[in-house]
């Protein structure tokens, strides 16, 4: 199996592009974009991976290294984490603001993302800050401050459009994860569910507590209903609980990730969009 290098960066030129594919030596470079250019025929080794990813990394270049011939057909599922992946905000931190407490909430879930905390158990507090809240303040971060990550949107369009089902599984909430399923045509959602007495939110989580061992579990559950094996998943993640389930996929995509994620993630798109997925299967 011959390697492919794959590099593309949204502010990228071609020949900057080209400069960086003559360190790889590859036997043809490909054009798959403006801002894309596919290296073939590769002698890979780990140095040169390394070189070559730092190289790009300096001009804000992404470089994935990948098998030929893998394209989206080899997929039968895609499966996301929702924020700081599929949407560019962290929900909680968000809905925190609403109570004057996105910073203190914000620290908390910033090192539970690097690993440094246990993440049920992080929830749980960031949670509880919340008590007391009008939980029309949740409408209100959807409707004001949520988005669509870069790219997402033609991503999601391809990968449905080559018949592979979506799967959104956060360690965020229900409120959003369903509004985002009805809203992008998504298969699967699963996601935590906050509490509401009385119109205000009580400050707990209702059941168990989607975290890495469940996301990876989802995947898997998810899988065995569709008939296929997990290697035929994509999953795309930011955060430490994100890397059980990235662990047990076909392809794992570090999405402008902690560097603990990309250090073992298969991708890094550190620059370009969800998007760019579809350069590196194309």
């Amino acid at each position: 199996m011959t390697t492919n290098l794959v590099l593309q960066g949204p502010q990228a030129t071609l020949e900057t592009l080209e400069r960086l594919a003559q360190l790889a030596r590859p036997a043809r470079t490909v054009p798959l974009a403006a801002n894309a250019l596919r290296c073939e025929d590769v002698a890979f080794s780990a140095g040169l991976k390394a070189g070559i990813e730092q190289a790009a990394f300096d001009v804000q270049v992404d470089a994935t290294f990948i098998d030929a011939g893998r394209s989206l057909a080899d997929f039968g599922l895609v499966a996301m984490d929702m924020d700081s992946t599929l949407i560019t905000i962290e929900c909680i931190d968000e809905i925190a603001d609403m109570q004057g407490l996105k910073a203190q909430v914000s620290e908390i879930t910033e090192a539970a993302m690097r690993g440094e905390l246990d993440f049920p158990a992080s929830l749980a507090r960031r949670v509880a800050l919340l008590e007391g809240l009008d939980a029309g303040a949740l409408q209100r971060v959807y409707d004001e401050r949520l988005q669509i990550s870069m790219g997402g949107e033609a991503m999601l369009a391809a990968v449905q459009a080559a018949g592979l089902k979506t799967l959104l599984v956060s360690g965020g909430f229900t409120f959003f994860t369903d509004r985002l399923k009805g809203r992008l045509g998504l298969d699967y959602t699963h996601a935590n569910v906050l509490e509401v007495a009385d119109g205000k939110l009580t400050g707990r989580v209702v059941g168990g507590i989607v975290d890495a061992d469940e996301k990876m579990r989802t995947v898997q559950r998810v899988c065995d209903e569709l008939g296929i094996p997990a290697s035929r998943a994509i999953v795309m993640g930011d955060g430490a609980n994100d890397l059980r389930m990235m662990g047990i996929a076909g392809l794992s995509v570090a999405f402008r990730a902690k560097p603990i994620v990309r250090a073992q993630a298969g991708v890094a798109l550190n620059f370009s969009g969800l998007d760019g997925l579809l350069h590196i299967l194309a």
